[in-house]
């Protein structure tokens, strides 16, 4: 009974939000610029509360609005709680502006792609924090705090938007170390060195060589499998074998002659990197600039 009864007593918010404003501003005019509304309608508002309360908070007349005596002792009542949540709302706002903007990325992505452009971000948003953390599995909105993920797949998770990247473009790669070593002209020549795999990425050599109409040089006897894509592209720079490559991801490697692409045959799979945020929430100030400084990095790397 006394919660219904507390629930029938509270007046209206924006009326009294209203009411506050011009008592302080001791004009509706001047509330009426404040709050970017129409005079008339800052009337309006006092109105409602007047009728809710059953007591006259300003008296009106050809000179304008006073407020009266109750309107005054009133004002003076409800000012604390105003203070209050403005307090509360600028202490949260400041805490929000100073906690990092939580990204999530795969191991391969994060080192090959983002880390080497970190630095012009910093430069174009000094005040803005990362989080940045790399987990394989796909990114659960509901679960995890995050605020953008880099996944890739097809673009579609549930509960999330996604906007593309860059897809998938794959082909063989090796360092100029294996071809002082090995001839690497012609596809029988994989039959001569080592055909290294990433765990994750495990059907990447059966899809280049399907795209080549040659399956029958799989399964290969040289096979070495390494837990990550970082570590498998490590092991083609050193000579150890062919890797198959990410080309986007390889743009630093394959421009500097690290690494070298083969056979000329570049692959575009359906899968593609992909930037998503939460369905459930808009994008707050931080991840908006996050995601123009990714876009401004995808055109100037496709110039």
């Amino acid at each position: 009974m006394l919660g219904g009864l507390m629930t029938e007593l509270m007046p209206p918010l924006n009326p009294l939000h209203v009411f506050d404003v011009t008592a302080r501003l001791g004009s509706f005019t001047k509330a009426a610029q404040k709050m970017r509304v129409t005079q008339p309608a800052i009337s309006r508002q006092i109105r409602t509360l007047e009728n809710f309360l059953g007591v006259q908070l300003f008296d009106r007349d050809r000179q304008g609005a006073r407020i009266t005596p109750i309107g005054e002792q009133f004002h003076r009542q409800i000012t604390p709680a105003f203070q209050i949540i403005s307090r509360a709302a600028t202490n949260l706002t400041e805490m929000r502006q100073t906690e990092p903007l939580r990204v999530r990325a795969y191991t391969t992505f994060a080192s090959k792609w983002l880390i080497p452009r970190l630095p012009s971000f910093y430069v174009a948003y000094p005040n803005i924090k990362l989080d940045i953390s790399n987990v394989v599995a796909p990114v659960d909105f509901a679960r995890d705090r995050i605020d953008l993920a880099i996944q890739f797949g097809s673009g579609r998770w549930p509960a999330a938007e996604s906007e593309l990247l860059f897809k998938d473009l794959i082909q063989p790669v090796c360092s100029p170390k294996l071809l002082k070593k090995v001839r690497l002209a012609e596809l029988d020549d994989l039959k001569n060195v080592q055909l290294l795999h990433s765990h994750y990425r495990r059907t990447d050599w059966h899809d280049w060589l399907a795209a080549v109409r040659r399956t029958d040089l799989l399964p290969n006897n040289n096979e070495v499998s390494f837990s990550s894509s970082v570590l498998t592209y490590q092991a083609a720079i050193e000579g150890v074998g062919v890797a198959i490559g990410q080309i986007h991801l390889l743009k630093n490697e394959l421009n500097s002659g690290t690494l070298v692409p083969l056979f000329s045959a570049p692959f575009e799979r359906k899968l593609a990197h992909y930037v998503a945020w939460p369905k459930s929430k808009s994008l707050n100030r931080r991840a908006r600039s996050f995601l123009s400084w990714l876009r401004a990095q995808l055109r100037d790397t496709s110039r």
